[in-house]
């Protein structure tokens, strides 16, 4: 079969529109040793039993959470979603619709959009939220720039109880700007508030803070809050699983001014780590300084409902100067499979999804700490479905013995906290049951 469109016609006309006689005359300049002579030296193609079969053979290498059991998390999560999410997404109409270009004619991109931004809000506790962003870590790098931007400040604080990697993102993002991270420590795993009293100054744009932390423990945001302002420094919360806002209470209402986070745990698979969606909302006085673009409801002249670009300050829409950010895509499918999942749950839901996950991360924690020699790391904090513990064994010849028997254990958390010698962060969400807690328990406890 011939895949090229075009005729012997066209492109003998396409050759003497350029002043060429022929396909040789057109590569000329490429030095006859560089090319091919004759036939491209490939085998001959595959037919489609064939290809089927030697895709299906490539396919089945892969492992996946249907045979394994995880206790991994550290920002990307194993959580419930339902059946029918995938397949409305499989619609033509929704995965082919990459971005509104022109917007008055793509109502359902925009109404997706504008319930995305609403259920950020509700789940955040904050006044508007934009459209999705590339993913958590960079949402967070927006935050910072946003925050120094609008204070006029080039110095922010930054907890070491943020993921490692949201970290990295924003010392990459911000440090083009001449805009400097002060880091933080933690103690008894969460952010040292003496250490954030000191460090945040009247220079200081914005500190920033993981809820719940990188450890899985619930930071003290309303005290961080009371720091911050005080010194004219914004409050910047990152969440990187928005399941817990099932059961803690929203950031906004303690004090938060901007909070972002990662929508994956809503309707996204793990996937090998992406595509992810990234989410941010702040306080309606800051709307003009946000990243992205933001979705509002007003009517069209026959009075019907509609859907509008309100805001678009990126590099796309006006002039690069002016823009807020160079953010120039838009995970509006991921966003759906959000609004899709949070329709589903409901609130009742999403609270019971949260409650589950809390009940089994603390049932699991206490069979594991009973075990000889598994050790708490923070035995007094509260956390929401993960925890630190540490085994008396190193954790990665440990995780390597679990794989046997098809449980994947926690991150070695060795790598990104040299003082944290085997130590490993445990995940437990609600799809996880008794069994196989019990299970992890017991092989764990007879590998130590």
């Amino acid at each position: 079969m011939n895949y090229v469109p075009h005729t012997a016609k066209d492109r003998q006309e396409m050759l003497e529109s350029m002043g060429k006689s022929s396909i040789e005359d057109l590569f000329h300049d490429i030095p006859s040793e560089l090319r091919v002579k004759g036939e491209l030296p490939i085998e001959g193609g595959f037919s489609e039993i064939e290809l089927r079969r030697l895709l299906g053979g490539l396919a089945k290498k892969n492992q996946s959470l249907d045979e394994f059991v995880s206790f991994l998390g550290a920002g990307v999560y194993e959580h419930y979603v339902p059946a029918f999410v995938d397949q409305l997404l499989l619609r033509s109409e929704f995965y082919t619709a990459y971005t509104p270009y022109q917007p008055e004619i793509s109502q359902g991109t925009l109404q997706n959009i504008y319930e995305f931004q609403s259920a950020i809000c509700e789940l955040t506790g904050m006044d508007v939220a934009n459209a999705s962003m590339y993913d958590g870590a960079s949402a967070l790098a927006e935050a910072a720039i946003m925050a120094c931007e609008q204070t006029r400040r080039k110095e922010f604080v930054i907890s070491d109880a943020i993921h490692p990697e949201y970290r990295d993102t924003v010392k990459t993002y911000t440090s083009t700007l001449n805009f400097t991270g002060i880091p933080v420590g933690y103690l008894s795993g969460v952010t040292d508030l003496e250490a954030v009293k000191t460090a945040v100054t009247d220079k200081t744009a914005a500190l920033v803070v993981q809820y719940p932390n990188f450890f899985g423990n619930v930071e003290d945001l309303q005290a961080l809050a009371e720091v911050a302002h005080e010194k004219g420094a914004l409050l910047v919360v990152a969440v990187a699983d928005p399941v817990s806002l099932g059961v803690l209470e929203a950031p906004g209402n303690l004090g938060a001014d901007i909070v972002v986070g990662e929508g994956q745990s809503f309707g996204n698979p793990m996937s090998f780590g992406g595509p992810h969606v990234g989410f941010f909302a702040s306080k309606e006085k800051y709307v003009r300084r946000m990243p992205g673009r933001i979705v509002g409801a007003t009517v069209d002249t026959k009075g019907q409902r509609a859907f509008v670009l309100t805001l678009q300050a990126r590099e796309q829409h006006i002039r690069r100067e002016k823009a807020t950010s160079n953010i120039c895509s838009n995970q509006a499918l991921n966003a759906l499979a959000v609004n899709m999942a949070l329709s589903a749950l409901g609130k009742s839901g999403l609270q019971e999804m949260s409650g589950q996950c809390l009940q089994k991360a603390h049932y699991a924690y206490n069979k594991l700490i009973a075990i000889p020699g598994v050790e708490a790391v923070f035995p007094d904090q509260p956390f929401f479905k993960e925890f630190v513990v540490k085994l008396p064994k190193d954790p990665e010849e440990v995780n390597k013995t679990l794989l046997q028997d098809k449980l994947i254990g926690g991150l070695p958390l060795k790598r990104f906290y040299p003082e944290l010698d085997n130590a490993v962060l445990i995940c437990v969400t609600e799809l996880r049951t008794k069994e196989e807690i019990d299970l992890l328990a017991d092989r764990l406890g007879g590998l130590i």
